[in-house]
């Protein structure tokens, strides 16, 4: 990472479908596009572990929040002796002892000094706590707040709650009921008896009455206010979104991660959601909204080998291709 704290590239070996990858070029607002199961999720799960390897407490939590978006009702269990702490789920360990701190799956390498995130650790006791700060009593579901990797399991309404607290004392939520009085007729949201209601027609309804497409508008907001100066992932940003508002979106995404200097990676298999991205950058490059340098799509394909492979595509490249009416949705 740079000084001013973009993801500008990344190096990948032995993560799940990539082998041997490389990738630069990576700007402010990241759109990764491709074939379905190409890895467009696994090439933001590497971005966001790598981006958490300094401290085990980080990477310990960013791995739990992987494994719960993918699993949000998964079943852990710990055990523990005189010489070693395990954390088991399926196939995967993570295992404190006196030897490494270091997370073992079945798609690492079997020696864990190569493996890609092998983390010495320099006080084992210390790394035992931090991981048992995520755990809340064995075979029982675990609960981790996040709000910077959005999937669609994140999707619930007592992430919401907390993230609307948030909001209130970062004084951003006037800012939020606005853009939604703007896309969706809202009035306002709020906290009431514990429900999240959305205020419209002088009614007041719970969010859960309303599709995901709404819900998935509101987390992106949040995410954007909420991790100023940070970096946040969006997969499969279109689920539930109507294509009519994809430019709505996009308008929202590249300002306010402009405003908040938020770094944004976002998946998408959705050919019009694509467009939108290259539309909507285009009329905001040229009122000057945002600059040419804040644009990036990176198309994931396979080689005649088999090998996953990326094209990075900056804001001319991206124009260009669209405009000669190019399919960039992977190979």
């Amino acid at each position: 990472m740079s000084e001013n704290h973009l993801l500008e590239y990344i190096e990948i070996k032995d993560f799940k479908c990539f082998k041997n990858f490389k990738a630069e070029g990576f700007k402010r607002v990241n759109l990764i596009g491709g074939k379905n199961n190409v890895g467009k999720t696994a090439l933001m799960e590497a971005c966001y572990l790598g981006i958490n390897t300094e401290s085990e407490k980080n990477f310990f939590h960013s791995l739990l929040v992987l494994e719960l978006n993918r699993n949000p009702l998964k079943e852990f269990e710990i055990i523990e002796d005189t010489n070693s702490f395990e954390f088991k789920f399926d196939n995967s360990i993570i295992k404190i002892n006196n030897k490494f701190c270091s997370l073992k799956l079945d798609i690492f390498n079997d020696n864990m000094e190569q493996s890609l995130y092998y983390i010495p650790s320099k006080n084992y006791d210390n790394g035992i706590l931090e991981l048992k700060e995520f755990y809340k009593g064995k075979n029982k579901p675990l609960e981790i707040k996040n709000n910077s990797f959005i999937s669609q399991t994140s999707l619930r309404q007592n992430n919401i709650i907390d993230f609307i607290d948030d909001i209130k004392l970062l004084k951003k939520w006037k800012e939020l009921n606005s853009l939604l009085l703007s896309n969706f007729n809202i009035e306002e949201i709020d906290v009431i008896k514990d429900k999240v209601l959305l205020l419209k027609e002088d009614n007041h309804i719970s969010l859960s009455e309303f599709g995901d497409g709404l819900k998935q508008f509101i987390l992106i907001i949040l995410s954007l206010y909420l991790n100023k100066s940070k970096i946040i992932f969006l997969d499969e940003i279109e689920n539930g979104i109507h294509y009519s508002l994809f430019d709505n979106l996009w308008k929202i995404i590249l300002t306010i991660s402009k405003e908040q200097n938020v770094q944004v990676f976002a998946t998408t298999h959705s050919k019009e959601c694509i467009e939108s991205y290259a539309r909507v950058s285009k009329k905001l490059e040229e009122s000057k909204e945002i600059d040419k340098d804040d644009i990036c799509f990176i198309e994931l394909g396979r080689n005649k080998k088999n090998e996953l492979k990326s094209i990075v595509y900056n804001y001319e490249m991206i124009q260009s291709e669209i405009e000669q009416n190019h399919e960039i949705r992977g190979w």
